[in-house]
């Protein structure tokens, strides 16, 4: 038995907004959308285009205010081929929300929340 790992979801608030910011802040793109007729849900799932793995976001029609985050202590980890470059994206984002200068990466949080681990190729 073998098996691999597919994607991860979150849920958001505003589907356009987050799909917007990680199209920016990653380069992610929209591979695929779903949504019953009854539109109680849409799930976009993003990819990289250059690996199989996917970040479904979430937006629930009924879902009222701000997603409880708890501790916040997931994340999800990118790997950059020009870290500087990226660094300086997201410093000039405002994205910025932790650094470890001595493990060399940072973090960024998206429109509600989640942190995202931004890793220098090694």
């Amino acid at each position: 038995m073998k098996f691999r790992m597919v994607h991860n979801n979150i849920n958001v608030a505003d589907l356009e907004k987050s799909a917007a910011f990680y199209k920016e802040a990653l380069g992610l793109v929209e591979i695929r959308r779903k949504s019953p007729e009854n539109g109680e849900y849409i799930l976009v799932f993003m990819g990289d285009e250059s690996t199989s793995h996917q970040l479904e976001l979430t937006w629930l029609r009924d879902k009222k205010g701000p997603y409880d985050l708890g501790d916040n202590e997931m994340h999800l980890a990118f790997m950059v081929d020009d870290y500087a470059a990226a660094y300086k994206k997201h410093q000039e984002m405002g994205c910025i929300v932790f650094e470890n200068t001595q493990m060399g990466l940072y973090f960024i949080a998206d429109p509600d929340g989640y942190w995202l681990e931004i890793l220098p190729e090694k």
